[in-house]
């Protein structure tokens, strides 16, 4: 039930007003008190009950670690403070609950081999975080569990890395860390008068994994803004609620099988998931008749200037997994990544599991259409944002930023590293989107309204309220809240060929030149944006691009294109111009537009060859 980023007392939520986990906690963080949650998501209390918890684990002192020593009697008092609250609780209905405070593991040194800290301030906040806490915990009698000393004796000892960047345990670290605790928290579960179970290891872990998956999408709902938030009517109140009471009823199936897997009664267990309550199917409110039109027909409805052409690459009548696409990039073969993402908006409960896909297409015969498809991924939810990179792909699965690796050469990735983790998943439309490297390569993502993402990373956690932009540095584990401003859908962010950012707005078709909104400013403040340049808008907006091709003539380089999907259903062109500090622009030509009412331009991108490519999403 632990979300990045969370303290004692401060647990933020989007769909919730208040972002205290009990009374009081307001008064440790005089820092953190913006807040624009709306909705009615349970509060943590509620949540305790909802589950009736007999024992807790309270693992806190890592974000608060890097206040320093300024901030350790402050902590001292939060921690007291929710020892005091949780120990007045009945969670499960009769008696308080078992408490056992669990301090933070220490800081790995991996300096030599990555661009990280060496840990040893770290280690010596730390230090002095989990010496508070246990005085705490020896205060009120209860539990506490020194993970900080152990951890760097076995940081010592191991003959590999036990962390993925000095914070962050790999699986190694983690199997390491869940037999530390367990014999921790159970000192006899290993004597020899203990009974084992036959079950064996990979089926109750598929059982739990399986499980998992239920519970993250009900205690932290995808798209949770249209269930418990601000969107929750006039549609949310009457279907969500059935769906919540499916996911439940699915989740408590699962944890069963655990039990009857871990007992050994069965090797493995096929869910029945209709034995679960029916959901009332839910009507489009959509009237309009929809044709679609071949090939042929659709080129015809479009217009582009003189002296331009269209045509096809790919669609999903050839390629049935290219439904729904979202993003592309070019590798350096000359192939055509793209990211499909067929389950938006979100995860129905009874549905099969998500199966969107990251998609590579190529063009062996030289015609100027793709003949070849490769899956490289599978079976993810919503990636809605990804990056290519000599290491991986790096890409959006909220509320994670993973990297896929093929580890063998074959065009499929094997392995996903979930890097950093925390990115809010309240609006699958607001998630982080639209990655875009600079020539560095670091990653900017886009981050729109509503959203509360808290990331831990190894110089502390990076808090983004209510919409902006992130930039993290794969080489040195580096995430900064690049932009904090007043944006609601930014779909789109470039960069010239000076490496000047801009950020466009899709709900207000604004387009803005970010290094004026770009300063480090407090939480939740939103700096004021100026230098919105384009003087034709239309909404919304989806993709953006500067033109830098031959193919394209001399006159119109550097040029800024933007899609835009509803008010008019093209790629608009407009000419930079300096002005002042800043940049304005005069709109010099509708470079693409179609009157099929089914286009829906949502990503530009230049292939290696100099020509535009533009991806349909036509749902």
């Amino acid at each position: 039930m632990s979300y990045p980023g969370d303290t004692p007392g401060f647990r933020p939520r989007p769909s919730r007003t208040d972002q205290w986990a009990f009374p009081g906690a307001d008064q440790f963080h005089p820092d953190l008190q913006t807040h624009y949650g709306q909705g009615h998501y349970p509060t943590p209390d509620q949540w305790l009950t909802e589950v009736r918890a007999d024992t807790l684990l309270a693992l806190f002192g890592f974000n608060e670690s890097f206040n320093g020593p300024a901030g350790l009697a402050r902590y001292e008092a939060e921690l007291d403070a929710f020892v005091q609250h949780t120990l007045g609780q009945a969670y499960n209905g009769q008696t308080a609950p078992r408490l056992v405070l669990v301090s933070p593991i220490a800081f790995e040194n991996l300096s030599a081999s990555q661009d990280l800290p060496d840990g040893v301030a770290e280690n010596k906040n730390l230090a002095a975080y989990t010496a508070a806490m246990q005085r705490v915990a020896q205060l009120h009698g209860i539990e506490f569990i020194d993970a900080f000393g152990p951890s760097q004796a076995r940081y010592d000892t191991a003959t590999d890395d036990q962390t993925i960047n000095g914070i962050a345990l790999t699986n190694e670290g983690y199997r390491w860390f869940g037999h530390f605790l367990v014999d921790r928290m159970y000192p006899n579960h290993f004597n020899q008068n203990h009974k084992s179970s036959t079950a064996s290891y990979e089926s109750v872990y598929a059982a739990v994994d399986d499980k998992n998956w239920f519970w993250r999408n009900d205690y932290g709902m995808i798209n949770g803004v249209h269930v418990h938030g601000r969107r929750y009517k006039p549609f949310g109140n009457e279907n969500y609620p059935e769906e919540i009471e499916k996911m439940r009823q699915m989740t408590a199936l699962r944890d069963q099988a655990i039990h009857r897997i871990a007992q050994g009664e069965v090797e493995s267990i096929r869910i029945d998931d209709s034995t679960t309550r029916p959901l009332t199917p839910v009507v489009t409110n959509f009237d309009r008749p929809i044709e679609f039109l071949n090939v042929d027909q659709a080129l015809q409805h479009f217009n582009l200037p003189q002296g331009y052409q269209v045509d096809l690459f790919a669609s999903e009548s050839e390629f049935p997994d290219l439904r729904n696409p979202v993003q592309m990039s070019w590798d350096n073969q000359g192939r055509l990544w793209v990211a499909v993402a067929p389950t938006y908006p979100h995860y129905k409960p009874g549905d099969p599991k998500p199966n969107d896909k990251l998609l590579i297409f190529e063009d062996t015969d030289g015609d100027g259409r793709a003949d070849r498809q490769t899956v490289f991924a599978d079976g993810l939810h919503i990636p809605i944002g990804f990056e290519l990179a000599p290491e991986g792909v790096y890409l959006a699965q909220q509320p994670n930023l993973v990297r896929l690796v093929d580890t063998d050469g074959d065009d499929r990735a094997d392995r996903t590293d979930i890097l950093l983790h925390g990115f809010d998943t309240h609006d699958t439309h607001h998630s982080i989107s639209a990655f875009t490297a600079d020539a560095s390569g670091a990653i900017y993502m886009n981050e729109g309204r509503f959203l509360h993402s808290q990331v831990e990373t190894p110089y502390g956690p990076q808090r983004c309220t209510d919409g902006g932009v992130w930039r993290f540095d794969p080489k040195s584990w580096r995430l900064e809240r690049f932009m904090q401003t007043d944006v609601s859908n930014p779909w789109g962010v470039t960069i010239d060929e000076w490496g000047q950012v801009f950020l466009s707005d899709a709900s207000s078709g604004a387009n803005w030149w970010s290094l004026p909104a770009s300063a480090q400013v407090p939480h939740g403040f939103e700096i004021e944006k100026v230098a919105q340049f384009t003087t034709q808008r239309v909404r919304p907006t989806s993709g953006t691009e500067f033109i830098s091709s031959r193919h394209f003539p001399a006159e119109v380089q550097g040029d800024f294109l933007i899609n835009n999907t509803i008010g008019f259903l093209g790629t608009k062109q407009h000419h930079m111009r300096d002005d002042g500090a800043g940049f304005t622009s005069e709109h010099r030509q509708d470079l693409m537009v179609s009157d099929d009412p089914n286009f829906r331009p949502c990503d530009l991108e230049f292939s290696p060859d100099g020509s535009l490519y533009v991806i349909d999403w036509h749902n």
